[in-house]
Parts: C-alpha cells; structure tokens; sequence
C-alpha cells in the first residue's frame, strides 16, 4: 500500500520541489497551498507523513498539526514541520506540541524523504515486512538503474545513492544489509565511504563492495586496504557479478541483524551547536553538514537547555563565553540531568590557556578546542566523541546481555537444584508413605486372627456356659464381643484405605449413573422397609478406576443412607455441576447434617462428629474417598447445615466426560 504525504506550503516552487522528489520515492503526494485545503485533505484521506510549513497565507502551520493530530485517521502521521524561521523557540515550540521534527529552510530534499522514511519506520516497526535492503552509490544514473533492476529480480530492495555523502546519510538511515559503491564519486570517494563506515560501530560490519572502472593492479589493493569485503571491476555483464559477490558477502559476513541495529545508528547523527556568534555559528553548521550531520542552532545557554528538554541531540557543540547563562554553567547542567548528561559534549572557546581547558572539562565537557583550530579539526573531534559514545553503548549492551544471561543461568542453576531437591523430598516422602502403608496392612491383618479368637471364645461362653453365668457377667461378655467387632470394622476400614493406595490406577470410560444405582440397590436390599426418595442422573460418564469409583459411591451413598435414618421423607440425590473447581459429581442428602466449621475434620481419619449411639461407623469412609479422588488427579470437598442435611462434592482430572442428562431418572424405594 502507498503511504500518502500531505505537504503543505505557500510557495509554489517547495511544493513542486517536494511533490517530485516524494513521488521518485514512491509515496502519494497531496499538495496544498493554504490551511483550508489542507482540511479538506484531511476530511476525506488517510495521511501517513505531513509536511507543514509554519507560516501560511490563511493560518498557522502550528493550528494545523493540532488538527492533524486530532483526525481520527491520521492522527498517527508522522508530521515534520517546515520552516525558514530557524530559531530555538521554533523548534521547541513545534515539538511540544506533537511535531516528530522540525526541518529549516533551505531544506535538504533528501534529508526530508529519509527522515519521512526514519519516522515510519519506527512507527510500523516489525510490522512491515521488507526484503533485503542493498545500497547502491553510484554518480551514473545508467549503471545505478541497470544494477537496481537486477538486484531487485533477485529479491532485494535497493536504496540508491548518486555521492558519496548521500551514501553515509542513507546507510545511517536505512541500515542495509550490504553496500555496492562505485569508487570515483564526486565529493568523497568509495573508498572514503567504506572507511568511515567501518568508523560507525552500527555500520562496521556490513558488507561493502568497492566498483571501479581502472585496470590498476592498485585499485585493488586501496579497495582492500580501506575495508571492502570484495572489488569489482566494471564490465559488461558486471552485474552477474555483483550478485554472486554479493551473495558470497553476505554469507561469509557476521553483519548485525536488523533488530541489534535498532540501538546504535538507527538515524542521521543530531548536533547541536550553541554560540551568541551567528557567524561562527552558522559557519560551524556548515561545515558539519557536509559530513551528513543534522545541525541544530541555538544562541544561547538557555537555548540549549529549553531544546534538550524536548529533543535530544548526538553531540554538543558549546561556547564557552556567552552572555546571560554561560558555557560553563550551562554544561555543568547538562551534565547533572540524567536524560542527557551522557551526551558528548565539546566546549568552544577563544581562550587558549592550560587552565580554562582544565577547569571546562572538570566542568563535565569531554573535550575542549580553542575556535582558532581548523574546522577540520572541530569535525574529526565530533566524529571522535560520537564513535565513542557508541562504543560505550555497544559495550554497555554487551555487558547487560552478559549480565542477563548469567541472571538466567543463576535463576536456572537455582530452579535445577530446587527441582532436585523437591524430586528427593518427594521420593522420601513416598518411601516413608509405602513403609507406612506395608506397617498398617501388616499390623492390621495380624490383629484380625486374635480378634476373631476374642469374638469367637465370647460367643462360646455365652452358648455353653450361660448357666453359669449372672446378669453382669452376660453384659460383660457382650460387651467383648462389641468390641471386638468394632474393632474388627475398623481393621476391614484400614485394609481397604491401605488398599486404594497401592496397586494400578486402571482408567476407562465408566457410566458412573450405573455405579450409583448398583450401590444405592443394594442399600435398598439390606433394609427393604426403608422408604428413601432417590434420585440418580442419567448420562454421569467420566475416564476412572470403576472399581475405586465403586468404593467412593458405596461410602457416599452408604453415609446419605445412614444420616438420614430419622428423617421423613428421606431423600438422596447423585448429580453432576459445574463449580468454580470445574465439573464436580456430588451426592446431596436431607439428613443430619454439619456445622462447616467441622468441614476441614471430615476427611480426616477416625474423625467423627456423631457419637457411636447415633449413628455408627469408623471415621474411615471419607478419608478413603480423598484416597480415591486424589489418586484421579481431583478434590474433594462438602458442604453442609445441621439439620438441613450435606451435600459431598467431588472431582476426577479426565480425558473423557459428558454432561448428565436431563431430565434426571427418578427411583422410588419400597
């Protein structure tokens, strides 16, 4: 999809200027000459880049970005405001007010169409896919086209360049993946460029190939020595050539990915210069705009302050002495504002003595050259103190990716051994549980042969010594038998809840309606005189032990009949919901009841909260179901009130399950 670019200028000649030169881009332009045809734009078109201009034959190029802003389908549009009014408060001033950035006039053609191109970058971010980026730098637009077609057949996109300076700008901008550049160029040459970019630490290891038109042997040796990865020679049918080389680069090459280049270089170096003297000022900029630098110009200390504040440069340039705030105080502010106070920073001064270039860089500055040095030299310092802070950044980078991964090797190391040891507690823990387990089953089958001798001995009395024996001596012995087979239960009890913890869980699809309904028959055939009101559910399937889940309704359904021995009329209900925990089975009853404040005793062995009198039993039943229920990978839990009966819920993990069906099936007892 084209992006469309909105400009808008009163004079003719920077619309027709920009219109050509965005449309050679491959952008839509929408031209317009006042505020109200703008609007109409902006009613009826989505914008993707605005170009404004501040001063307007009908308004304010300010009053307009608010609008743009406003829009609600273009309010995302990177705007850059136009302007020959240069000053600080300017540019401040647009800025804070949404502007991405603020361009001068005269204005740099080139320099617009990539920053228009920087700023949508960063909005689409990964989100627009692209191809290989390749930058040919090449002064014939013949052999730039011809060699753009056949890279573009083979799959790359191609950003081109016609000097050596454009070149730098782009490959700072546009980040490619490798460099084709011819090596007599008018301004700098190939060579020049290969250098300085193996200067950039975001550039350095992109592949470069130098093209050159000499049969020199030299030619060669100069392209090698300034950091070319290959040399061509032009030549018909150079252009096969140039992909077999280039493919050959970019393979051998350890190029940094597109992502790792989003930290350094990702845009056109911002200098900012800072000097009451506008001729020195302008002259400075000048100069460091050839080196494809953005310049940006302020007269004064706290010019500079109120710019940083909203933007934020690559380097500054500072004059030492001027009126109002002072370079050296105003360094020393810089300096103390953590945002930017690790820019470079280059003090400019006409007083060349020993002690004021000490006392500026106690100050904070990181360099210090007297105005009487050669321009040349303030560039080759600026180029310095920005390769430096790169290398700063790239090794901080480094060093936090360190940092991260032995965080992550430590936290792993930690999870490993923690692991490890959990893996040893649990595996104690079950050791001792199977000792336990193999004790209570030893020692409770061992009771059981002595208990029936007590049972059966007092049974033998009572049968041929009756005679012989008084009122007190009979309650005695019938005493013992109780007791005996109380205890006899109980050993029955502890068996099965040894039982259900040993052995192979053996799941399957089990109609759990049926298993209920054999359970509750049976309680129906032991005391045929009972009316119970029982009502099962249809369709209650789940992925279990059928046997185990037998053992879970016999106790269930056994404890329902039980608690509602002296209540009319007694009812009982086995169903299927959804709950907080997920889909829980439940068998609900009318009977006794709970108080919930006992709920946490109930699954505990031997815990009872009815006397032997009321209603027998042996306080195993409901830890063996929690047995059950936690070897299926579920819970179990109950809710109850005293008189108004309990309702025993319970959850199995599985693979295979159905809804019970509706209505429920009714079963009445006789």
């Amino acid at each position: 999809m084209t992006d469309n670019v909105l400009i808008v200028d009163d004079s003719l000649t920077v619309r027709m200027d920009l219109t050509e030169a965005f449309e050679a881009a491959g952008f839509a332009v929408l031209p317009c000459g006042t505020v109200a045809e703008a609007l109409a734009v902006l009613a009826r078109t989505e914008i993707a880049v605005a170009v404004l201009d501040v001063l307007l034959p009908d308004g304010n190029g300010m009053d307009l970005l608010q609008q743009v802003r406003a829009s609600a389908s273009s309010s995302r549009a990177a705007v850059l405001m136009l302007s020959s009014e240069a000053e600080v408060k300017d540019r401040v001033h647009a800025l804070s007010r949404g502007a991405d950035e603020y361009v001068g006039k005269p204005y740099d053609t080139s320099y617009v169409i990539a920053k228009a191109r920087e700023l949508l970058r960063a909005q689409n971010g990964s989100h627009t896919p692209e191809r290989a980026p390749v930058l040919v730098i090449d002064d014939s637009l013949t052999f730039r086209s011809a060699l753009s077609a056949t890279l573009e057949a083979a799959g790359y996109r191609v950003i081109a360049a016609s000097s050596g300076e454009e070149g730098l700008r782009k490959a700072a901008e546009e980040r490619p993946c490798a460099v084709v550049v011819d090596g007599v160029l008018p301004g700098i040459d190939g060579a020049t460029v290969i250098r300085r970019m193996r200067l950039d630490s975001a550039l350095r290891a992109v592949p470069c190939l130098l093209l050159t038109a000499s049969e020199d042997r030299e030619a060669e040796l100069t392209a090698l020595d300034a950091g070319a990865d290959a040399f061509v020679r032009k030549a018909d049918q150079v252009e096969d050539l140039i992909l077999a080389k280039l493919a050959a680069a970019l393979r051998g090459a350890a190029a940094p990915s597109r992502d790792s280049l989003n930290v350094l270089g990702t845009r056109t170096h911002k200098v900012l210069c800072v000097d009451d003297s506008s001729t020195y000022l302008n002259a400075l900029a000048d100069c460091l705009r050839e080196e494809g630098y953005e310049m940006t110009l302020a007269h004064s200390g706290e010019e500079a302050l109120e710019l940083l504040a909203v933007q934020g440069v690559d380097c500054i340039l500072l004059d030492l002495i001027m009126p109002g705030l002072g370079g050296k105080e105003t360094c020393r502010r810089i300096k103390a504002a953590p945002v930017v106070r690790d820019t470079p920073l280059i003090l400019l001064t006409s007083v060349e003595d020993r002690v004021t270039m000490l006392e500026g860089l106690a100050d904070g500055a990181d360099d210090f050259i007297p105005k009487s040095s050669e321009l040349d030299v303030v560039k080759a310092r600026v180029r310095a103190q920005i390769r430096r802070k790169q290398f700063e950044d790239e090794n901080r980078r480094v060093r936090d990716q360190l940092l991260q991964q032995k965080l992550e090797a430590t936290e792993a190391r930690a999870a490993r051994d923690l692991a490890e040891t959990r893996a040893e507690l649990i595996a104690e823990l079950e050791r001792k549980n199977r000792e336990l387990e193999a004790f209570s089953y030893s020692v409770s089958h061992d009771l059981r042969a002595p208990l029936r001798s007590i049972d059966g001995f007092s049974q033998a009395l009572l049968e041929d010594q009756l005679e012989r024996l008084d009122a007190r001596g009979q309650r005695h012995l019938h005493l013992v038998r109780k007791s005996a087979q109380r205890m006899g239960e109980l050993i029955d009890d502890l068996l099965e809840l040894s039982r259900v913890a040993r052995g192979e869980l053996r799941r399957s699809p089990s109609d759990l309606s049926a298993l209920a309904r054999d359970v509750a028959a049976e309680l129906q055939r032991r005391e045929p005189d009972r009316v119970v009101e029982l009502l099962i559910a249809g369709g209650l399937h789940a992925e279990v032990d059928a046997r185990l889940l037998r053992i879970v309704f016999e106790n269930l359904l056994g404890n329902a009949w039980k608690f509602t021995r002296k209540v009319q009329p007694a009812r009982i209900e086995v169903g299927q919901l959804p709950t907080l925990q997920g889909s829980a089975f439940f068998v609900r009853d009318n009977g006794a009841g709970f108080a919930m404040s006992y709920a946490d005793r109930l699954f505990r062995p031997f815990q009872r909260l009815h006397t032997e009198e009321e209603f027998p039993g042996t306080g195993i039943g409901l830890a063996t179901i929690q047995r059950i229920v936690d070897r299926h990978g579920g819970r179990a839990w109950a809710e109850g009130e005293v008189g108004r009966g309990a309702t025993f819920y319970f959850t199995v993990s599985q693979r295979f399950a159905a809804r019970a069906e509706v209505p429920a099936e009714l079963h009445l007892g006789q």
